[in-house]
């Protein structure tokens, strides 16, 4: 056996004693513990900071006026249900081929936030739709997709609830989520790959923005604050189903 395979066997055998580390749930709670007090500092502050610069500081847009503001939030929304509905893929595939524990209840946590983040994203839309293309909604390529992403949260958390026992639902809903992963890059490529009415991304790359900076700011402020929200909201949603999941053992060895 060469260096190298045995330098990749011990990189290997490394990797799975962390996994397994991490998969403990004490593991997460003494993390979770140091993190959640930092999160929650910057979550209400970068809210603070994006609210006040969104709605007061920056100036109107020139074409739609103060209807924009609607973006200090649509964006943020989108960018997250997108995000989450990632990081809920991923936690489904640790779930199924390692089926690690943490992982499924990681996945289960996140399922209703990540809804949460479409269903705002789908109503700020209309709102900024209305007086934008005339009507709160258009079956566009866009607007479609995200529709789906709404219904995949909705059958992923449908699926689980479904069965009596836990483990079962997740590994079902487990592997709807990794297939309903292919709707991302049709949400991210719907603007250019369709004529749609919704409009291009302005964000691709910080350096290329076509966003003034006096409103590329609150935008920022904004999508920061909506990912600590997720951070925090995910730490309070694993921590009451792992004392729940506590609860539901004792009560049966009872």
């Amino acid at each position: 056996m060469t260096q190298s395979m045995i330098a990749e066997i011990k990189i290997f055998s490394s990797l799975f004693k962390l996994k397994s580390f991490l998969a403990q749930p004490r593991v997460f709670l003494t993390f979770s513990d140091r993190v959640f007090p930092f999160a929650l500092t910057l979550t209400a502050s970068l809210f603070i900071a994006g609210l006040y610069s969104g709605l007061i500081t920056s100036p109107p847009d020139y074409l739609q006026g103060d209807t924009m503001r609607i973006m200090y939030v649509h964006v943020p929304a989108s960018w997250m249900a997108l995000l989450a509905y990632a990081f809920l893929a991923l936690m489904s595939f640790f779930a199924l081929v390692w089926r690690h524990p943490l992982a499924e209840i990681l996945a289960i946590s996140t399922a209703p936030v990540g809804a949460l983040f479409t269903a705002l994203s789908l109503i700020t839309g209309s709102l900024w739709g209305k007086p934008t293309w005339g009507a709160f909604w258009a079956w566009d390529a866009r607007l479609t997709s995200m529709l789906a992403l709404l219904f995949l949260y909705g059958a992923y958390w449908a699926l689980y609830k479904a069965y009596s026992r836990p483990d079962q639902g997740v590994r079902v809903a487990s592997l709807l989520a990794l297939v309903g992963a292919i709707n991302l890059p049709i949400i991210k490529g719907s603007v250019d790959w369709w004529n749609t009415l919704h409009q291009p991304a302005s964000l691709s790359k910080l350096s290329s923005s076509s966003i003034d900076p006096s409103m590329l700011t609150p935008l920022l402020l904004m999508a920061g604050a909506f990912f600590f929200y997720f951070v925090c909201t995910i730490i309070l949603r694993t921590r009451f189903e792992l004392n729940q999941r506590k609860l539901l053992v004792r009560m049966a060895k009872q």
